[in-house]
């Protein structure tokens, strides 16, 4: 039923094809229509109070509450080289208003997903119960996972649904930035997240059509668009750099990245290596890794060309370091929804 009471018909929905839907579910996805849902390796750990995501480390996130799924599990515009998700099988560029099922149906749907997969930790000794027994009701939402979340045309209106469920703290969203447009639609239409995060892996169009391998042939100009939106959108952001030896991180590239980053003015920048996992390696080598020595280098050459930033916090074991603007600064604390102003 929708929220009107009117019966749903989710055949008209969008589907994953059926030999996709068997590989993502034997890689234990959870799976409705054109919607994705998983347990990270960060959730699993912290069910055994084994560790926690950088994510809680960094802004208060609570690993065993989040939720991490995608309402477009197998739509994007690239197909990046440093992707570890199953992206071989992307195929269309647009999802068609008409059959996309709605936020209600995706949520419910995904909830109940991933309601399975929590499900089998209850038969582990390791587990923690009270944890297993929070966890089915998430307080975090982090729409990310497979595909390119602001394809789905309903974003706006999944984000707000999101928000008005009880048990919500925060929400982020994680863009390739190639729909600037849906972006803009958020901020008009009253739907920004908690966090929005931009990927970013290159300072130029060469580098950028490499490491992304992008469809659209405005790509480069798409993605600076979303930048500079970023750059006056009232809720937090961060610019997350995935770093591939051999590809985007040599020091000659720092001044680019500087006044780039100076341009977006996010509240955060997070610097990562990319992890030799998943589908990567299939067109990436475990030698194109950087060691936390190196992020820590390229992230503190970064913050200190910029002349903004300075280095907030760091995880070694994700090959993480976080850095925090000081021109436009914000508690890196979560409160959900409040101004950053």
């Amino acid at each position: 039923m929708s929220c009107s009471g009117e019966s749903i018909d989710t055949q008209e929905f969008i589907q994953i094809k059926p030999m996709i839907l068997s590989q993502l579910k034997n890689a234990k996805y959870g799976v409705s229509d054109h919607g994705t849902v998983e347990l990270c390796h960060w959730t699993k750990k912290s069910f055994k109070n084994d560790g926690d995501c950088y994510k809680h480390k960094f802004y208060g996130i609570s690993t065993h509450r989040c939720m991490e799924f995608s309402p477009a599990g197998m739509f994007c515009e690239n197909r990046c080289v440093y992707c570890w998700r199953p992206m071989e099988f992307y195929s269309a560029m647009k999802m068609s208003p008409e059959k996309v099922a709605p936020p209600e149906v995706i949520v419910t749907s995904l909830m109940e997903e991933r309601r399975k997969l929590i499900m089998g930790h209850y038969g582990d000794p390791r587990s923690d119960k009270t944890k297993l027994d929070e966890s089915l009701l998430p307080s975090h939402y982090a729409i990310s996972l497979s595909g390119e979340p602001t394809m789905y045309p309903q974003l706006p209106d999944l984000i707000k649904y999101l928000r008005g469920l009880a048990t919500t703290k925060s929400i982020f969203l994680v863009t390739n930035g190639q729909e600037p447009e849906m972006l803009e639609r958020l901020k008009n239409e009253n739907a920004l997240p908690t966090q929005i995060y931009l990927s970013t892996n290159a300072p130029n169009r060469e580098i950028f059509e490499l490491v992304n391998r992008p469809k659209y042939k405005d790509a480069w100009e798409r993605w600076n668009s979303s930048l500079k939106i970023l750059s006056r959108l009232d809720t937090r952001t961060v610019l997350r750099f995935t770093l591939i030896k051999g590809y985007n991180c040599s020091d000659e590239l720092i001044p680019k990245y500087a006044e780039m980053i100076k341009n977006g003015n996010a509240h955060f920048i997070e610097i990562k290596s990319y992890m030799h996992v998943g589908r990567s390696t299939n067109r990436l080598e475990f030698s194109n890794v950087l060691n936390i020595t190196e992020v820590r280098h390229f992230a503190k050459e970064l913050a200190r060309q910029s002349g903004i930033y300075l280095v907030m916090d760091e995880s070694e074991m994700s090959r993480i370091v976080v850095l925090q603007n000081q021109k436009r600064f914000t508690n890196r604390w979560i409160s959900a929804y409040a101004s950053t102003n």
